[in-house]
């Protein structure tokens, strides 16, 4: 296709040059130039054709003085681009005293001046050295004033001076012209002075942007409302803060696990495992189940069953069969609690397992084994050794093997499991 454009085009110009030819043989004009008795008369063709070749030798003379500067400045700036390329690699490999080094050096060049600055800025404050990286910021201001603004917010904050970077950015965050970078430091920022409403705001700008992505994004949202929650004085603060939540908010795993932890410590259990039981028909969360086990002993009989039922579509959650465990630890149910907690040790060893077998044994008086668990326990958060339990205290015939499950679509097809 690419061809036939090429001869078309060829074609235009062979015509166009047929016709302009012959109406500029019909008269080809006529120039007269005359100066201080000297005159030359020639063609409107030649005169042009003479203009150009003039304009040509003078553009030729002029690059060829211009050369030796030229070279210099070239050597400079492929100089200074490699020292950037340098500076980079270093900070990314953790070398930050060669990284601001290098970046300092390519700084010097005018077009990359704000980018090395700001790198090095960045090396400086990991280095340790904040008082170097907050000179680099000034200077950095001059050609990046909003990313420059950001990094200082974020030095501050490594700094331990939290307040001072809510206070740089909340100008910006007030008029709505912060960068996606400067709500994410406004966020951590105002989490870490308490202040909670400020950083929720943070979240609706940050998710616009897109900017942290989906995981990344759900983290930071997680964090926030988990701590706004857990800072409500009393019972009536706390649902006051949870029916002004938007309803996206109210389904993070996060913010239901802190509000009915939040809930269960104020008195108001029947709320929390509401909410929780709720979320888990939407969407099964092991957070959520774990959390579902720990809100107080109201109801612990029925929250049993219910979560015994759950088992049907979930045999091989080791958080629910850890949930399971610890209720029946609490009603004294102490054979439905070994075989519960000992397939979740099977399923996924964890020192949470440990503990609540430790305590299955001590409720049933046996000191011997409840230690045994207990430093388990210990040695699983400190990846020490592991001491198994005796053959003869395990439950008898336990099948400690994974459930095949079959999962159907809403149309009835078989899905395959990951």
């Amino acid at each position: 296709m690419t061809l036939w454009r090429w001869i078309l085009l060829l074609v235009i110009v062979a015509a166009l040059a047929a016709f302009g030819w012959h109406w500029v043989a019909e008269d080809p004009g006529y120039v007269l130039v005359q100066l201080r008795g000297w005159q030359a008369e020639t063609s409107v063709i030649a005169a042009v054709v003479v203009l150009l070749v003039a304009w040509g030798v003078l553009t030729a003379l002029w690059r060829l003085v211009r050369w030796p500067f030229g070279a210099l400045s070239r050597r400079h700036r492929r100089i200074s681009h490699q020292r950037l390329g340098d500076g980079l690699v270093a900070l990314m490999e953790g070398r930050h005293g060669d990284a601001e080094r290098d970046l300092n050096r390519a700084s010097r060049m005018d077009s990359l001046r704000g980018p090395a600055l700001l790198a090095s800025a960045e090396a400086a404050s990991r280095r340790g050295e904040q008082g170097r990286a907050l000179e680099a910021l000034s200077e950095a201001s001059q050609s990046a004033p909003r990313a420059a603004r950001v990094l200082r917010a974020r030095v501050l904050r490594r700094d331990g001076k939290a307040a001072e970077a809510v206070a740089l950015l909340a100008p910006e965050a007030d008029a709505g012209t912060l960068s996606p970078g400067g709500w994410r430091e406004l966020a951590i920022a105002a989490l870490a002075t308490g202040d909670h409403r400020r950083a929720r705001e943070a979240l609706e700008p940050l998710q616009k942007s897109g900017a942290l992505g989906t995981r990344g994004y759900v983290a930071l949202e997680g964090q926030v409302l988990a701590a706004s929650l857990k800072a409500a004085p009393d019972g009536a603060a706390l649902n006051q803060l949870w029916s002004q939540l938007p309803k996206a908010q109210r389904r993070a795993p996060a913010a239901i696990d802190a509000y009915a932890r939040a809930a269960a410590g104020f008195g108001m259990a029947l709320p929390a495992m509401d909410e929780v039981e709720s979320a888990l028909r939407r969407e099964w969360s092991p957070q959520l189940i774990e959390t579902y086990g720990v809100l107080g002993d109201d109801n612990l009989d029925a929250r049993l069953r219910r979560a015994e039922t759950w088992l049907d579509t979930h045999p091989n959650d080791a958080s629910l069969l850890l949930t399971l465990g610890r209720m029946c630890v609490r009603l004294k149910l102490w054979g439905k609690a070994h075989q519960y907690l000992e397939r979740s040790l099977a399923l996924k060893p964890s020192a949470a397992v440990w503990e609540a077998l430790g305590d299955a044994y001590a409720g049933q008086s046996d000191a011997d084994l409840a230690q045994l668990c207990y430093r388990n326990a210990l040695a699983f958060g400190r990846d020490g050794l592991i001491t198994p339990l005796p053959q003869e205290s395990r439950a008898s015939r336990l099948d400690t093997r994974p459930v095949a499950v079959e999962e159907r679509s809403e149309h009835g097809v078989p899905r395959l499991r990951e």
